[in-house]
């Protein structure tokens, strides 16, 4: 492994290399929004999810394309049931826009769906897990512990490694 790839997965980066060419991102999100009308999270859970959890876009990067978009009259705010949160859908222009660009785009989410056969079952949830599981640690080690208390964690933590081993 080279250096350049050892420090993108020291960062938390995707193993897939870089997951988006210059301006596919946008067109994902138009096609997502023909699909349905979205809020910004749904649409980086969506991005997630159909990645296998290999993608996992930033608000800094979903909610200013959401914003290029609108601008350019591709998509608009829509009514939101719930209120609060932005919804957004994609106007008849982001429609035509998707239909001028249909094959780049299929192409882009048939690699979405191979990364994510590559990433395999699950890891979306295990990603969540873990994440749930170091902030409960960092959260309990801000609190004075006993060494009682903390030999009672490593110990549960051992104990949880061993039932994955053996399971």
């Amino acid at each position: 492994m080279g250096h350049d790839t050892d420090r993108h997965e020291r960062r938390g980066r995707r193993r897939f290399g870089r997951f988006f060419e210059h301006g596919d991102l946008r067109f994902v999100v138009l096609a997502l929004l023909e699909e349905q009308p979205r809020h910004g999270y749904e649409l980086m859970k969506e991005l997630e999810d159909r990645t296998g959890g290999a993608y996992r876009p930033s608000p800094g990067v979903v909610y200013p394309t959401l914003a290029l978009l609108e601008d350019e009259g591709l998509i608009r705010q829509a009514a939101d049931p719930e209120g609060g949160r932005k919804l957004f859908e994609i106007t008849d222009a982001g429609k035509a826009e998707v239909e001028r660009n249909r094959p780049m785009i299929d192409g882009v989410l048939q690699r979405m769906e191979d990364v994510s056969r590559q990433a395999g079952p699950g890891r979306p949830r295990l990603a969540r897990a873990m994440m749930n599981l170091g902030m409960a640690l960092k959260n309990r080690m801000a609190r004075d512990i006993t060494p009682e208390e903390l030999d009672r964690i490593v110990n549960m933590i051992d104990d949880t490694a061993a039932a994955i081993e053996r399971s």
